[in-house]
């Protein structure tokens, strides 16, 4: 809405300052800005609204040191993290732009199923809260939502280089000719980037053509049933991360400045053309966004590292991975999730790996056998003896890694 109202009044009256509302990197830095003011100052309030309508943490007894402490703090913190990312979002980002419309829509989507799940637990003394097939129903609605969108707008488009012959006669007329001049017409297309492979791009299309030709009208298919499954599946992990103070939310910031770094540079012409990666026109924008969320999960982290004052809850921790997945899908580094997301993918792979074990134990031998101490991995850790800030830093710490191994990657052909 300030960025309507500033773009109006440098337009009609020159207003000093006005301009600086068109600068991507000024409107992305106080959206992080704005955010983290949100989410500390206001957030001790929703925190404390929280505690009076005692909607507080029930604790399992899985024998872990420290466990029972924890009883009673608020949970359904995760309100904090939407409210701190939208209302920036809300003030500074283009709001026509199909990328922010999606993952507005996404996060208010995830946001209500995470928040209906707490509820049941919270007020309808269910512990088992929101069932799951309601919950991958939901999953499964956005993912048709996100692929539908992104797969047929006009709006969501690459712009490929000409090729190199082409490239050398037009710099051989004009030797200082601008990087768009090097690229074709913006169009649709189901590329996607993919590290390790020539060029870093694969096509969806593929999937479904080398059976026949004719069936590249049928990509669609193809391609919403793979966003169904990352969204699914990003949102299901950072679900299984959100066990010990600070883990998810940390990660979660990582993980989004990351993206962040991606969304920038692809959707700059210059930076794309120099780096030699995918040039996606107007995906920049998602940068507002993706800053007022790093901003709102910091701010968050002030109140849940060691000692939590508060718990984010399926509504923060379902969010934030539906999140992570639309963005990482958009900008089209969705098959960097196994590596950019490595946390979420550990933890997610240890419970299928110890459920999957014990069962099979159990029907072999009469007596199910575990692969961990307990899943998911962090809670390994924890029966391990290790202390859960020290579990949290090297998780971050992991995740810094994976994150910078994600970067590179983008130039390992």
């Amino acid at each position: 809405m300030l960025y309507y109202l500033f773009d109006y009044l440098e337009k009609q009256f020159q207003f000093p300052g006005a301009t600086l509302f068109g600068f991507l990197t000024f409107r992305a830095a106080l959206a992080m800005i704005l955010s983290l003011l949100i989410s500390t100052i206001y957030g001790k309030r929703i925190i404390r609204f929280l505690q009076k309508q005692q909607v507080g943490e029930t604790i399992r007894d899985l024998g872990l040191e420290g466990q029972q402490e924890k009883a009673g703090t608020p949970t359904m913190g995760g309100i904090i993290i939407i409210l701190s990312t939208l209302i920036p979002v809300l003030l500074l980002a283009e709001l026509e732009n199909i990328y922010i419309i999606l993952l507005i829509i996404t996060t208010l989507w995830m946001g209500t199923i995470g928040f209906v799940d707490d509820y049941i637990k919270k007020f309808k003394n269910d512990k088992e809260g929101l069932k799951g097939k309601f919950k991958i129903l939901g999953q499964v609605g956005l993912g048709i939502i996100v692929g539908a969108t992104l797969f047929f707008h006009s709006d969501v488009t690459i712009k490929e280089k000409l090729p190199v012959e082409v490239q050398q006669e037009i710099l051989a007329e004009d030797a200082n000719a601008t990087p768009s001049k090097l690229f074709k017409e913006e169009a649709k297309s189901t590329k996607t980037t993919i590290p390790f492979v020539k060029g870093n791009e694969f096509d969806y299309a593929k999937l479904v053509t080398w059976i026949s030709p004719g069936l590249e009208k049928y990509a669609w298919i193809v391609f919403i049933i793979i966003t169904i499954f990352i969204i699914t599946a990003v949102s299901n992990g950072a679900n299984l991360t959100d066990g010990i103070d600070g883990l998810a939310a940390g990660t979660s910031a990582i993980i989004a400045l990351t993206l962040g770094i991606f969304a920038w540079v692809s959707g700059n012409i210059i930076f794309s053309d120099y780096l030699n990666i995918m040039y996606i026109p107007d995906v920049e924008e998602i940068t507002i966004y993706i800053t007022a969320f790093v901003g709102a999960l910091i701010g968050f982290l002030w109140y849940n590292t060691f000692p939590a004052q508060v718990f984010m809850g399926d509504t923060g921790s379902l969010t934030i991975g539906g999140i992570i997945a639309v963005i990482a899908i958009a900008v089209r580094k969705e098959w960097l999730i196994p590596v950019l997301c490595g946390i979420f993918l550990a933890e997610n792979l240890s419970v299928v790996m110890q459920v999957s074990w014990f069962k099979y134990t159990k029907k072999k031998y009469g007596e199910g056998r575990r692969i961990f101490r307990m899943s998911p991995l962090h809670h390994h850790y924890q029966k391990k003896g290790y202390h859960e800030s020290k579990i949290v830093t090297r998780f971050w710490i992991i995740g810094i890694l994976l994150a910078i191994l994600s970067i590179v990657t983008l130039k390992i052909r």
